[in-house]
Parts: structure tokens; sequence; C-alpha cells
């Protein structure tokens, strides 16, 4: 038997990434909870977003090697007072804006995309809070697919 696809080329790969944070960056511009945030975000922010999400996603460490990784990612978030209704709007526009672009919606590759994007804003929130301190000399996280609740009998 052959190891199951990673989430990155179940997703589709570059292309669909991509595809999904171009979509997506535009939608912000006209969002009025996340246009301040990001009005003043680099011309490649979506290239940027993309190679992280997918390198995280089991791809190639394009943000390691082009980026600087985990601490350079923790960098862009310090002293920006992320709040949660911000974030709350980030992850609804990003999951509006995949089912748009036709990310696979099937329920284990669901689980395991919305695990990620809510563990990551979360810790973006905590990062960017005024005061914080966050340590950059993490690696870089990877994430895999959810087990889902209920598995079939052995047998």
């Amino acid at each position: 038997m052959s190891a199951p696809p990673t989430l990155y080329e179940w997703m589709g790969g570059a292309p669909a990434l991509e595809k999904l944070f171009d979509t997506f960056y535009r939608h912000v511009r006209d969002d009025a909870v996340l246009e301040p945030v990001f009005r003043h975000m680099d011309p490649d922010h979506s290239r940027h977003v993309a190679a992280w999400v997918g390198e995280v996603l089991g791809g190639p460490p394009a943000y390691s090697s082009t980026r600087g990784g985990h601490s350079h990612m923790v960098s862009r978030h310090v002293g920006r007072a992320i709040t949660e209704s911000q974030r709350r709007r980030w992850l609804a526009l990003l999951l509006d804006t995949a089912d748009e672009v036709g990310v696979p919606d099937d329920p284990e590759f669901r689980a395991s995309l919305v695990g990620y994007l809510e563990w990551g804003s979360r810790l973006a929130v905590l990062f960017s809070a005024p005061g914080a301190s966050p340590s950059v000399d993490e690696p870089m996280p990877t994430w895999d697919w959810a087990k889902p609740p209920w598995q079939p009998p052995a047998g």
C-alpha cells in the first residue's frame, strides 16, 4: 500500500493554494473588517501565505527557504493587535473562498484544514497582542490528516 497523499497534494499543490489566496486577498480588499488590517500588504502577500500554508500542509519548504520559516512568520504578526473578530472574519472569509475556488470539501480534508487554520489564526492573535514576546525559535509547524471521530471496526 502506498502512503496517503499529504494535505498539500490532496488540495492540489501550489496552483490550488495560490488560487485560493489570490482570490481571498482580493476579497479582503473589499471587507470592512479585514481591509484595515491588510491595507498596506506587500503585493506578493498572497503568494507568501500560499507558500507558508503549503509547507505546513506537507509541501516543499518554499516559505522556509525564501522567507525564513517560523521566526519570520511570527515577526510579521508581532505588534499588530489582531482582534478576535478580525480572526473570525479572516477564517470565515477564507473558508467561503475555499468553497468558491473549489478546494476539496470532503470532511476528512476540511477537518484537517480547518484544524490548522483555527490553530494558526489563534496563535497569530496571541503573537500580535500588545506586549507579547513570542518565542521565535520554534520549528516550522507541520499538519497532517485529522483522525475522524469514528472508525469502522477492524476485521
